[in-house]
């Protein structure tokens, strides 16, 4: 299994222009949010829990987000946890409105990353290895992390091995 530094490189290295990044601070949580409330439904209950596909998901890929990196995956989980308590509200209303909410979300956190990939003149990583789509917001974690100047040393040894971020000159035709 790669390592958090291996994982957060590789994502990375399709994320070096700033805008791109500011995007992302916002079209991620956001499509994150949206799969959260497309999965909220439906539920049974267990022994007085309510088990959603959601739920299931969340199980998954926290353990992935654990192993990779416990201070991290531990603080996604929790955040994602917090989504989930949201997305059950959204869930329990109409089907208009929870369609409305997950669908609409989904789109629009979309339209956000595209606008940034647009600035990066790159496509998004997760074209290239589909496991992209589970390291976006591990990513977007990892960035807030860096701007409030923690894990230094991972943010170090990520622009040791892609350089740094910048503001790149767009390009005609690039997309």
């Amino acid at each position: 299994m790669k390592t958090v530094l291996d994982q957060l490189a590789g994502y990375g290295a399709y994320h070096r222009d700033r805008r791109n990044i500011a995007t992302h601070l916002i079209g991620v949580p956001m499509i994150v949010f949206a799969v959260v409330v497309l999965l909220a439904r439906p539920g049974f209950m267990v022994a007085g829990l309510t088990v959603t596909p959601a739920l299931v998901a969340l199980v998954v890929t926290g353990i992935y987000y654990l192993l990779l990196d416990v201070a991290l995956g531990g603080l996604l989980v929790a955040i994602i946890a917090a989504m989930l308590w949201g997305a059950m509200e959204v869930a329990a209303m109409s089907t208009a409105i929870w369609l409305g909410v997950g669908v609409g979300a989904f789109v629009v956190g979309w339209i956000i990353q595209f606008i940034g990939h647009y600035y990066e003149g790159r496509k998004p990583a997760f074209v290239d290895d589909i496991l992209g789509l589970l390291i976006g917001p591990l990513f977007v974690l990892a960035e807030v992390v860096f701007m409030l100047g923690f894990r230094r040393t991972l943010r170090d040894d990520i622009e040791a091995r892609i350089g740094p971020t910048l503001i790149r000159k767009v390009q005609p035709n690039a997309a």
